[in-house]
């Protein structure tokens, strides 16, 4: 869930962290790449993808940097609470026991109910007072120092929005949340049905290899079209995997490595049969240098690509050296960026005609491979590891969903709780599936606004008041170490900045398409 503090878990080396996140990144959005690649120009597909990767990778070191404040945030707390309790201790003989017991527990009680920010509020005005007063003892040599900056508390971004935003940011933050769930969700339940319809409907026999993107009124099995067995397929898909979401499931250890097993042997085989096919010199790709009504979309599929700011806290907390967390990001993404730069030059220079699908060009082409179970594997690889990634994002929206309306003391009834939830969280996702199979607009849309809200404004905003927090809490001398390299607030402003025009963009270039 991506609010709340959670347990940090067992504990890895920085490599092995490197490789999670690394497995995190590259996922559906990889599967989506080419095809925008194709359709924007390799030149500037190129120069994007380069430019937004610069930017993914700023952003996430304003969340690791976010992290420690919020670390630092609750050790200072706890740290005056506790003084606050000894404080009242010490001259409890001046009043009566009762009445000293009785109004410790009350502001004790009261501490524990105040939202976070009206009670980091209340803690700073005391230390003022005590640092005019003269009773306020000075930090201790070991939280002067960098030290209160460690990475111990896993601390989810929703715990870090109440801690550094008002009630309407904590608000906006889970609007957005929850939207880009929704699009993983629709991404999500397209996929497996499309994928399953292009390899059912789709020539395996070798006989005649279409060079044709199919149709949807295109039969499938006698009188049954394609766009009917895709909604066959999507029917099944739902009754099968939707009824998760009214339970708590969770994504076992031994299940994300068969899954990441799977992923990178196929993405392993489609680099080498792309690369062997474009040396014998029978590539059919000949890509644009630019297309610039391309790229809206290839911003909104990049976005969607690089998306792991949500998820760093479980990435980051459980690592065991955190010295150089910046210096290890930046190779993961300079990796990274390199995996999406081979996968999608070999695609756009091997296929003359991509899908939306990566895999899917090679199911039906018996150019590239010739052996039927590997095209089989590669066309239906996608339906096992996303069918397994449905249930865990589902919850993870129902949870949020909750968190929204959710108020303190309050418990929900069961039948809001048990049935309503769920539905309003599988049946919209759903519905945007059975409308549309477009997986490249579907993953453009989600990463062009909600993505774009997780990737670069919630990330911004969070270590802008971080910053304001840590300077009110502990002066302008406490530096924290794992302070982002893009340190002055211009490169914040920067980033805001480039959210917004973006958003202006792409939303223009929609409108103006359905206009001509």
């Amino acid at each position: 869930m991506l609010g709340g503090i959670t347990d940090t878990g067992e504990l890895y080396s920085p490599y092995v962290g490197l490789v999670y996140m690394f497995n995190l990144i590259v996922g559906t959005g990889a599967l989506t790449m080419p095809q925008a690649f194709a359709v924007s120009g390799w030149a500037v597909s190129l120069a994007l993808i380069i430019f937004l990767a610069f930017m993914s990778y700023m952003t996430t070191t304003f969340v690791i940097e976010a992290m420690a404040a919020a670390n630092a945030h609750l050790r200072w707390k706890k740290r005056e609470r506790q003084r606050i309790v000894d404080d009242s201790d010490a001259s409890s003989d001046s009043y009566d026991d009762d009445k000293s017991e009785v109004a410790m527990l009350d502001g004790h009680e009261r501490s524990e109910t105040r939202p976070i920010l009206s009670d980091m509020l209340h803690l700073s005005r005391h230390v003022l007072s005590c640092l005019h007063s003269g009773t306020l003892t000075a930090l201790p040599e070991r939280a002067s120092t960098n030290n209160v900056f460690d990475i111990v508390e896993r601390i989810e971004m929703g715990q870090m929005a109440s801690m550094f935003f008002n009630k309407v940011g904590v608000n906006m933050f889970y609007i957005c949340i929850i939207i880009y769930l929704y699009g993983d969700l629709a991404i999500y339940a397209a996929a497996v049905p499309y994928s399953l319809t292009e390899v059912v409907c789709g020539n395996q026999s070798c006989s005649a290899v279409s060079k044709l993107k199919a149709n949807d009124t295109d039969p499938c099995w006698g009188s049954i079209r394609r766009i009917d067995a895709y909604r066959i397929f999507l029917t099944a898909f739902s009754l099968l995997l939707g009824p998760f979401t009214f339970f708590n499931v969770q994504k076992t250890k031994y299940l994300q490595i068969i899954t990441s097993l799977m992923r990178w042997i196929a993405f392993i085989i489609m680099i080498i049969l792309a690369l062997i096919r474009i040396s014998k010199g029978r590539g059919e790709g000949h890509p644009p240098i630019a297309n610039i009504s391309g790229i809206p979309n290839l911003f909104g599929v990049c976005v969607y690509s690089f998306m792991c700011q949500h998820s760093l806290p479980s990435l980051i907390t459980p690592i065991n050296k955190k010295k150089h967390m910046n210096t290890l990001v930046l190779v993961d993404y300079v990796l990274i960026l390199a995996f999406y730069s081979l996968l999608s030059f070999t695609a756009i220079f091997c296929f003359s005609n991509l899908k939306d699908m990566y895999t899917l060009n090679f199911t039906s082409n018996c150019d590239v491979v010739s052996i039927p179970f590997i095209r089989y594997f590669l066309g239906l690889f996608p339906v096992f590891t996303i069918s397994t990634n449905f249930p865990i994002i589902a919850v993870t929206l129902r949870n949020n969903w909750k968190t929204v309306f959710h108020r303190d003391g309050g418990m929900y009834p069961w039948l809001i709780d048990r049935i309503v939830f769920p539905l309003i969280t599988i049946i919209p996702a759903i519905i945007v599936a059975f409308c549309t199979h477009d997986l490249e607009t579907l993953v453009g849309i989600t990463g062009s606004y909600a993505g774009t809200g997780i990737q670069y404004i919630i990330p911004a905003c969070l270590v802008h008041f971080s910053r304001k927090d840590v300077e009110v809490v502990f002066g302008n001398d406490v530096q924290n170490k794992h302070r982002s390299p893009f340190k002055h607030s211009c490169w914040v402003m920067f980033v805001l900045v480039w959210s917004v025009s973006c958003f202006i963009f792409v939303t223009t270039n929609i409108v103006l398409s359905e206009t001509n």
